[in-house]
This record gives structure tokens, sequence and C-alpha cells, in this order.
């Protein structure tokens, strides 16, 4: 048995590294995607945070801005009860765009408040990205859904709320958290109605373990991608890994005859992995991450591709035999150099390592005890400068009358430099620029929405 946890999110702004979020939704369904229990937790700005008109307009969570419900304890209350619904057995965790936005603000804000980040991926956790893979949806199995046209068409909009409209769904309160994970257990109801060995699939595929036997298959996989609101299929097999980077895979576009590249020189091969574009023969992907793709077995269509299917499976069977190409592809895999800045923020170091084993530890204890001297001292001995940074700026806004006169120096001056400086964060000034375009609206409510986030920005960095 597996819990399925349907999860969205309401910011503050778009930026990953610096945007709040302000509302998180998530519901708890068994497997044939009835809800068990559900959570809806929101709170109010951090005091560094500029609220963009964008996000408002979108999100219309006005109301949050004089929220006396702090970060700190929404975090904490999202992190146990979704350890709480995957105590007992694993859980995959569905998002819609999540692997691009709400996962990795889900797993920042985590961070921020010194929580594990990865919470939904490990102990036999998985998460699944329903936006990645309607892309195989709407690329091979058309009448699953009404698919929503962009204007009209003929491209197509993959917008979750244009898929809700054109299903049938109710969608008044679109962009609230809540609202927006009925719409993706609507849809995916509907679509285990029609096409339930590919629900079945998916659900498989969203642990590395899973993805890893899903990849291997008996024919080839059907890739379905979405690019300028135009889909795109390939057909593909695996044709390399990389060693030093487990996470990352090579297919090959069956599309291409084999032949000729099996031939062609390791410098050639190297500087086809360093590409990106669409019409390559060789695609990178993340096992750790949702994959659009589905076995070509389970299509009806078998004539769906430009390439007789016959000569599919032919040249399927050639690159899976050839180990010499797959090691060549490997070990180009992982000859390839990255160049990547140094991040200058705290925030933007997420990724630079786990805590060592005693600031681990420490972090429990932040955790754990309630003495807020114990937690000053906690702060102070974090070796991880990281660690330690996070853990001031807790104390400092949820205990300024205990803090230390070091420390809230520290935290007066970070305020200064969000708040009165620009940076990646932004700055005020933009934000009030933003508005001030905004507001050539004649909606009442958008002029409502815009008149409080300007009343907000100002009022906060006075």
């Amino acid at each position: 048995m597996t819990s399925i946890i349907f999860y969205d999110t309401e910011t503050t702004d778009k930026l990953i590294n610096f945007a709040q979020i302000i509302q998180c939704g998530s519901i708890l369904t068994n497997e044939l995607f009835t809800p068990i229990d559900q959570q809806d937790v929101s709170c109010g700005p951090l005091p560094w945070i500029i609220p963009k008109a964008g996000a408002m307009l979108t999100n219309k969570k006005t109301n949050l801005l004089k929220s006396n419900t702090s970060h700190f304890k929404m975090m904490c209350d999202i992190h146990y009860k979704w350890r709480e619904w995957t105590l007992e057995q694993p859980g995959i965790f569905i998002t819609y765009n999540g692997h691009a936005f709400d996962e990795e603000l889900i797993r920042r804000q985590f961070y921020w408040n010194l929580l594990d980040i990865y919470l939904t991926n490990t102990n036999d956790n998985g998460r699944l990205d329903l936006f990645i893979m309607f892309q195989n949806l709407v690329a091979f199995f058309p009448d699953a859904l009404n698919i929503p046209l962009f204007e009209g068409g003929p491209s197509i909009s993959m917008k979750l709320e244009d898929f809700a409209k054109g299903n049938g769904v109710q969608t008044e309160n679109a962009h609230d958290a809540i609202a927006d994970c009925h719409f993706m257990i609507s849809l995916i109801e509907k679509i285990n109605s029609k096409y339930p060995e590919w629900v079945t699939y998916i659900l498989k595929t969203a642990t590395k373990i899973g993805l890893k036997q899903a990849i291997n298959c008996k024919t080839f996989l059907c890739l379905g991608e979405y690019f300028k609101r135009e889909i795109f299929r390939y057909p593909v097999v695996c044709c390399g890994t990389d060693a030093s980077r487990p996470n990352e895979i090579v297919f090959f576009d069956l599309s291409y005859d084999p032949d000729e590249i099996f031939d062609l020189e390791y410098s050639e091969i190297l500087k086809m992995l360093k590409t990106s574009g669409k019409n390559e023969p060789l695609k990178k992907y993340k096992i750790n991450k949702s994959i659009p793709i589905c076995p070509f077995e389970m299509i009806e269509d078998k004539n769906i591709f430009d390439v007789d299917p016959q000569l599919l499976l032919q040249r399927a069977k050639l690159v899976k035999e050839n180990q010499e190409f797959f090691e060549k592809v490997s070990q180009a895999m992982q000859d390839r150099i990255f160049n990547f800045p140094e991040p200058e923020y705290v925030e933007q170091k997420i990724y630079s390592g786990f805590p060592e084993n005693d600031d681990a530890e420490l972090i429990k204890d932040f955790h754990r005890i309630d003495d807020i001297d114990y937690k000053i001292k906690i702060a102070m001995n974090l070796n991880d400068e990281r660690f330690k940074i996070l853990a001031e700026r807790l104390i400092c806004q949820l205990y300024p009358d205990r803090a230390p006169i070091d420390m809230m120096q520290r935290y007066n001056d970070f305020l200064d430099e969000r708040l009165n400086t620009a940076g990646p964060w932004g700055s005020t000034e933009k934000a009030l620029e933003e508005i001030e375009k905004f507001n050539k609206t004649e909606d009442a409510q958008e002029k409502e929405i815009l008149d409080a986030t300007k009343k907000f920005i100002i009022e906060r960095s006075a």
C-alpha cells in the first residue's frame, strides 16, 4: 500500500531561491484517489520578503499580508503532517509543475527552517510531476482528457486550470492551494477511468527504483515533450548513464539510424552531450525527477511516429545490444566539465552539502528543545555557516527580545539589505514599479489587490 499526497503552494513571487510560500494545501488519498485527510496552512510574509504584484494577482491572498502565523510554524506543521502521513507506509507526493517550482520552494523553505529537505523522496517516498507526465498523456493518449487550446488553437495550453475547465471541473477557486489539489485529483480520476494502466505506470515511476525498472522496457519508450505550446514525440531507449552523477541518463532517439551514430568519434559524442537541442539523437534526463515516458506496447496507435514501428523495434534492439556504444556514451557523460559559479547568498546554497554529524544533532535539538537560551547556544555552536545564519534568522524573527545584541545587529543589517537595496531577490523599487504597471486595470478586485500589496510594501520598507 502507498499513500498518495497531492500538494500545491501559493507564493509571494516566482524566484525559486527568494520567493516565500504563504499557503500550502495538501490532500492525502488512498490508491483509488479517495481523500482521507487534508491540510490547509498559511502564514504571513517573512520580515524581509517583498510580495510581487503578479503573484498576488494570481493567488489573491492579500488577507495573508496581515497574518500573525509565522513561516516557521507553517513549515514545521507541513513537515510534521507529511511525516505522519508517510510513517507507516511510503507516500507519493504529486504536484503540477512541482519539479520546477513547488517542490523546489518546499525544499528551500524546509532548509530555511532547519528541516529535512528530502522528505518527499527518501524513506521509500516518491514524487511525481503531473505537468511532466501530462506531456506524455497528450502526446500518446489524446482522448484521455479534453486537451485545452491556447487562445483558440492550434497551439495547446498545459495550464492546470485550463485542463480543469476543459474537463468539467469547477474552477472558481483556481490558484487556491487546496482547490488546485482537488483539480489534480479530479483529472487523475478521469484518466484512471479510461487508462488505469497508464496511471499505474506513472505512479510506479515516482521513485528512482521504479523509474529504473520502467526505463528497461521490452520494446522502446515513447517520450512526449511540450515545447513552445507544441507536443513532440520521440521513440527512445536508454543508451548511457553517468557514474559520477548517478541520477543522469541518456536516451537514444530511434528516429535516427543508430549505425550512423555508432560510428561517430568520441569527441563528437561528447560535443553532442553538451548541447540541449530538441533535434539531437541523444537526450539527457534525470531519474530522480519525472520523465514523460511510457512503453511502446502501452499505446494504441502503433504508427504514431514517422518511422515504421518494425524498424523502430529493430533499431531499439541494436542500441540495447551495443555495449561498446553504451560505454562510450557513459564515459562522455562523465567527462563533461561544468563551471557553476559559487553561490553568493545562503538561500542559493541549499545543495552545497549535508550537515555534518555534529551539526545534524544540534539541528535536531533546535526543534526538540523549547528553551530559547539553549537555541541561541545551538546557533552559536553550529559549524556550517549556512545553518548558523539560518538559525540566527529564526531566533531573531521569533524571539527578538531574547536574541543577543550582535545577533540582532546582523539580522537588522540583513533586513536593511533585502528591503532597501536591489539584488537577486528583486527590490522594493521594482516591486512598486510593477504595481504601477498593473494598475492600469479596470477590474475592481485587481485594483483592491494591488492597493493592498502597495500599502504593505510601503509600510514594510518604512
